[in-house]
């Protein structure tokens, strides 16, 4: 992750669209497994710490957030975000079995091609039998866009490509769709047309609009996440969502 985007990202994830839809339909998905009463999470890649403590409040799990760059976990230390460790996630600290489910969103996009089979290798190995892998990853190489050059990232994922990672390291997949999909439209526009068009530099997107634009933009991801909690599932999106178990 480029260090100057997590500022961007502490000044935003409480307000902006993205950050509270996305935490919405997380908030859907997670209620597809049988079993969400965990007692130790770990969270592969915390960024600034603010999920871990978003998902401590919500569910009450005890949350182990884990993150490579330190710029990131300045603003949760900062914050008092607990048992925060600066690790790389492919060689992870902890014993075999350590944890009842491991939380990853929107990080393995920052390896290269490839590189995310060690990271679910040893999110495979901390995971106690039974444990849940709930991982979010960014989708489709078409929508990479301006500011996928500014956070690194290093590639994209479809459905099949990133399920079967998961089978490889062991795990059983218990469900994946596609999310983000509604805006999908919009997205391939902005980023195939209208960023080339224009000729835009790499450079964040991550900031809150106007309240009636982050309200407008919103909607769509809290229709997504009423669509998922009854069951339904995207053929095609801006990101997909896996739930996996590791055999008994």
């Amino acid at each position: 992750m480029n260090p100057a985007e997590f500022q961007n990202i502490a000044r935003a994830e409480d307000e902006m669209w993205w950050f509270a839809g996305m935490r919405r339909i997380l908030d859907a998905w997670i209620g597809r497994l049988p079993e969400s009463s965990f007692e130790r999470v770990l969270e592969g890649g915390c960024g600034t710490g603010y999920m871990s403590n978003w998902l401590a409040g919500r569910y009450g799990w005890k949350m182990f957030p884990v993150d490579l760059d330190f710029a990131g976990l300045s603003f949760g230390r900062a914050s008092g975000v607990p048992r925060m460790v600066q690790t790389d996630i492919s060689r992870l600290p902890y014993a075999d079995g350590a944890f009842d489910a491991v939380v990853s969103l929107d990080v393995l996009v920052h390896f290269p091609r490839g590189g995310e089979a060690a990271a679910i290798e040893e999110f495979y190995r901390v995971l106690k039998p039974g444990g849940k892998l709930i991982l979010r990853v960014s989708a489709l190489d078409a929508l990479r866009s301006r500011h996928s050059i500014f956070a690194h990232e290093r590639q994209r994922f479809t459905r099949p490509r990133i399920i079967t990672a998961v089978g490889r390291a062991g795990f059983e997949v218990i469900d994946a769709s596609y999310a983000n999909s509604l805006l999908l439209p919009v997205a391939w526009l902005k980023f195939r047309v209208w960023e080339e068009l224009t000729q835009q530099e790499a450079q964040s997107g991550v900031e809150v609009p106007a309240g009636w634009l982050n309200s407008l933009l919103y909607c769509p991801l809290a229709i997504e996440s009423a669509w998922l909690r009854w069951g339904g599932r995207f053929g095609l999106g801006q990101s997909i969502l896996v739930l996996a178990t590791k055999p008994y």
